[in-house]
């Protein structure tokens, strides 16, 4: 989107040197008020008058040009707007005077977290998980920061708005956190939770913690880029099957653990069994018929498959027997 953002081109003095303006004119302005006072009392009412109207002027006029004062730390702005119209943005950091007759809003240019609190939404297989991210954000057009959003309509407590900085930022981080529940729900809704669930090749929550963060990076931008805010970062801090299935889901996962496990079991005893056999058969220490190999191909594989610990019977025959 278009930035609407543009630098101040006003008139802005040092303010330093306008406190000193300020100063002496403040000093002035005492000064004719009091000396026109003493002419009227010593009977020259009509200069002591002007002097004591000029010095009343002077005041006034000195009073409104201490209204145009700014403060500016580094990444802080003032959105600067002309009756209603917007002027521009300052940014310069320092001590400034500028037509006091401008209205401004502070605002933070400085990143900001945000740690979402988990939320249950549906994978992409129809499961419910519990999800939770953490962002890290920052304000990018303050343009439309302050004019393309409804402040009022966002933020937690409406009486904090005006030109208090915190109000207002409070009301932008409400808005982040509205939109990032929703591209959260989004995101986490076009993946499956895990391997399970999905195809070898689509991506998962579980497993994919990478390029699922960088699709919610981009969702977030999209839906915050009418706010003027950048995402920095984020990241999906918390993963979980929702409660009401977890227990289900965990006894899945054992059971599949288990089954795996088997597996390399018996790959492991096959190949063992047949080391085994090719060894008798290659040197020749004992001839086996196929009962026998049978046999002992069995005796094998409960040996090395079985969870406890074989107890050993001795065969006092033959093998011939």
């Amino acid at each position: 989107m278009e930035k609407k953002e543009f630098t101040f081109q006003g008139t802005v003095i040092y303010g330093f040197l306008m406190l000193f303006i300020n100063l002496a004119v403040l000093i002035l302005s005492f000064a004719a008020i009091i000396y026109g006072i003493i002419m009227i009392d010593e009977g020259t009412e009509g200069l002591g008058g002007i002097i004591l109207t000029a010095g009343i002027i002077l005041l006034i006029t000195n009073i409104i040009m201490w209204c145009g004062f700014l403060l500016l730390e580094p990444n802080e702005a003032r959105v600067i707007t002309w009756f209603g119209k917007y002027s521009g943005t300052f940014t310069e950091t320092g001590f400034f005077w500028i037509n006091p007759f401008y209205s401004s809003k502070k605002l933070s240019l400085r990143a900001r977290n945000l740690d979402a609190a988990p939320i249950k939404v549906n994978d992409k297989t129809g499961n419910p998980v519990m999800i939770g991210m953490v962002l890290v954000w920052k304000l990018q057009d303050t343009y439309k920061a302050i004019f393309e959003i409804d402040s009022q309509t966002i933020a937690t407590n409406a009486n904090e708005l005006g030109s208090n900085v915190k109000g207002l930022m409070n009301a932008l981080e409400n808005f982040v956190k509205i939109q990032g529940d929703a591209a959260l729900r989004q995101v986490a809704g076009l993946y499956a939770y895990d391997e399970e669930d999905a195809n070898a090749k689509e991506l998962t929550l579980r497993s994919s913690a990478e390029e699922i963060n960088l699709e919610l990076e981009k969702k977030l931008n999209e839906r915050l880029a009418l706010a003027g805010i950048e995402i920095v970062e984020a990241r999906i801090n918390y993963l979980a099957y929702a409660p009401e299935i977890a227990a289900v889901m965990l006894r899945r996962q054992q059971a599949s653990a288990i089954i795996t496990a088997r597996e390399k079991i018996v790959e492991g005893a096959v190949s063992m069994v047949k080391m085994a056999l090719d060894k008798l058969s290659s040197e020749e220490i004992v001839e086996l018929d196929d009962d026998k190999k049978a046999a002992m191909v069995s005796n094998l594989l409960v040996v090395l498959c079985g969870d406890d610990s074989a107890q050993p019977v001795v065969n006092t025959g033959t093998l011939n027997h």
